[in-house]
């Protein structure tokens, strides 16, 4: 550093009293001016430690200046105001509490207050960068688990209250924001995307806010998310949608949003794949027409048929299976229908204890859904285990947390929350907040 950039960082330092003495803390800690750290952790410690209180420190400074210089831009731009005295203003950072009293000001009907406007801060709310913070731990743990992790990450305490708030309000930013559907674009697109969609279980609360007694105006009941899931063959980073309160009509529209962002264009072909649930297969239909295949998931189609083998085969069980399995592979579906023909029960058994006419009836209301041969040849997916697993990491890991329970409405704004962090939108949302 030259002699004059030496004497100038100086003097600017001596200006500032409680910055110098935190880096001279720090500066004691790389000399290890009094001989007692020895271990690299304590170190490592100590350093986190001054280092929080530097930032304090710095946007405390930050903040007094910016009070006299909004001041003064105030008085410049408006003529006629008046002091109206100070008052104490503090919000929550990721480097702990800022407190400071800002210089008010009045002209006749109306107040001025140029730090809080310029600076863009309201007393008692936390900073935006502290708000992603928050956000990213609401996303994945009980609200009630996040003050201890952000007490013990970066030292500060704030309420579960305002934490539900936060996440909550974030959420349902990230929702409306999703609401528009898509429609497919003029360009050629990807050649082959892989598919999936499937639905899981949640427990959801109703609350009948006119009932007498609060103790018991709370009904709960499990209610279905659809998951989708869309990425280019080849590529192992998937699209995904979710919708809970909407129709079938919604899902198939939240599966083709999943394509669009995944690369879906006027020449994509789409190769879903799912648990043989018709709508699903309707939805496939509607929203792609020639463009989009159905496959019923092959190990789906296995639980049937080993169900079947208990009556089909009763001493060869796993050999019967085997052969069934091969046939369907080679689009011999034909066949295995044929197979099961001699075994169905009477009309009269019931059907829990029928499983050779379910699985015959299941087989012969999806024979243009079995087309395996096609797809293995082509290096497709014949199972939906890609969506099983993103079940578990979307949805399961946050909404089936231990005595957990969601409003309908709230559970809508999670999910989006969940998702968006899926497709990796995460940082993207943040840049347009902080524009905002």
């Amino acid at each position: 550093m030259k002699q004059s950039s030496q004497n100038n960082f100086i003097e600017r330092l001596e200006t500032h009293p409680s910055l110098k003495s935190r880096f001279e803390s720090i500066l004691d800690i790389a000399e290890n001016t009094n001989g007692d750290v020895i271990k690299a952790d304590e170190a490592e410690r100590r350093t986190i430690e001054e280092v929080r209180k530097l930032g304090n420190e710095v946007l405390h400074d930050w903040a007094t200046q910016r009070v006299e210089v909004s001041a003064n831009e105030l008085k410049d731009e408006e003529k006629n105001v008046k002091g109206n005295g100070k008052k104490k203003i503090a919000w929550h950072t990721t480097f702990g509490n800022i407190e400071i009293r800002e210089r008010l000001f009045i002209r006749p009907g109306k107040q001025f207050r140029p730090f809080s406007c310029s600076a863009g801060v309201s007393n008692r709310r936390c900073s935006l960068p502290l708000q992603r913070i928050i956000v990213d731990f609401g996303a994945d743990h009980a609200f009630g688990r996040v003050p201890k992790k952000l007490e013990e990450h970066y030292g500060i305490e704030i309420a579960t209250s305002t934490i539900q708030a936060l996440t909550e309000k974030h959420a349902n930013q990230m929702y409306e924001q999703k609401k528009e559907a898509q429609t497919i674009p003029n360009q050629v697109g990807c050649r082959v995307q892989i598919g999936e969609m499937d639905g899981s279980m949640i427990p959801i609360v109703s609350i009948d806010e006119e009932a007498k007694d609060s103790r018991k105006n709370k009904t709960l009941s499990w209610k279905e998310v659809r998951l989708s899931l869309v990425h280019e063959k080849g590529s192992t980073s998937p699209k995904l949608g979710a919708v809970f309160q909407g129709s079938v009509d919604d899902a198939g529209q939240c599966l083709l949003d999943s394509a669009i962002l995944a690369g879906f264009g006027t020449q994509t072909h789409l190769h879903a794949v799912g648990d043989g649930a018709p709508w699903i297969a309707d939805q496939v239909e509607d929203k792609f027409g020639p463009q989009g295949s159905y496959l019923v998931d092959f190990y789906h189609v296995c639980e049937y048929l080993a169900d079947a083998a208990k009556s089909c085969a009763t001493d060869q069980e796993k050999s019967w299976l085997k052969t069934q399995k091969k046939l369907l592979k080679n689009n011999d579906y034909k066949k295995v229908i044929h197979n099961l023909k001699p075994y169905l029960e009477a009309d009269n058994i019931e059907e829990s204890k029928a499983p050779v006419r379910a699985c015959h009836r299941y087989l012969s209301n999806r024979t243009n859904q079995l087309d395996y041969k096609t797809a293995i040849d082509a290096e497709l997916p014949i199972g939906s285990g890609e969506i099983e697993s993103a079940h578990r990491y979307v949805i399961q890991e946050r909404f089936k947390l231990s005595g957990a329970w969601w409003k309908a409405a709230n559970a809508d704004s999670m999910l989006a929350l969940r998702v968006v962090r899926a497709n990796k939108g995460w940082n993207k949302y943040w840049e347009k907040a902080k524009v905002a």
